[in-house]
């Protein structure tokens, strides 16, 4: 037996980015009660590194209500469960226009465990070539830059990147020794 079990589950709400979902649980005390979770599916996150640069983008995160530096990153659409790598390609291109010739897999992060159900690979891009981006409508407003190293620890200390998968992925790529 799990530590929770789950008696029950109805949907709450969907659109064609995330479901949201609310279990009836029994906890392994024997106690009942109810978990809320956000189910998205696997996304992946990309360092394109060119040398001592790497890629960033910043847009506008509604949510937050702040422009934001950060690993491109996503999902493919309308819940689609896409193979890692390939959904990496496909979110490098969309977001900056890069294209890879390797995609070395980092390791794997879990977003917010405590509530979500979403995990994602990370994924160093290396061979790259400048292309034309395809953005979707969200990110219209969405910019990219070469950042080196030492620019982007700066911007991490000084809080001008918190997402907190780029900041995973940063301590990833460090401890594979690149």
């Amino acid at each position: 037996m799990t530590d929770i079990e789950r008696l029950a589950s109805r949907e709450v709400y969907r659109n064609p980015w995330m479901t949201l979902r609310e279990d009836a649980i029994r906890r392994a005390d024997g106690s009942a009660g109810i978990y809320a979770v956000v189910d998205k599916p696997t996304y992946a996150l990309v360092i394109a590194a060119d040398g001592d640069r790497v890629r960033l983008v910043e847009q506008f995160r509604y949510p937050l209500g702040l422009r934001r530096w950060e690993f491109p990153q996503g999902t493919a659409p309308d819940l689609q469960q896409l193979d890692p790598a390939e959904l990496a390609a496909r979110e490098l291109a969309e977001e900056t226009g890069l294209r890879a010739a390797r995609f070395e897999p980092l390791g794997q992060l879990d977003v917010a465990p405590g509530m979500s159900s979403q995990r994602g690979w990370v994924f160093l891009a290396t061979g790259i070539t400048e292309g034309t981006h395809a953005r979707e409508p969200e990110e219209q407003d969405m910019r990219s830059a070469w950042f080196t190293r030492a620019q982007v620890e700066r911007m991490i200390r000084a809080g001008e990147i918190t997402d907190a998968q780029s900041i995973a992925a940063w301590a990833l790529l460090l401890l594979s020794g690149r």
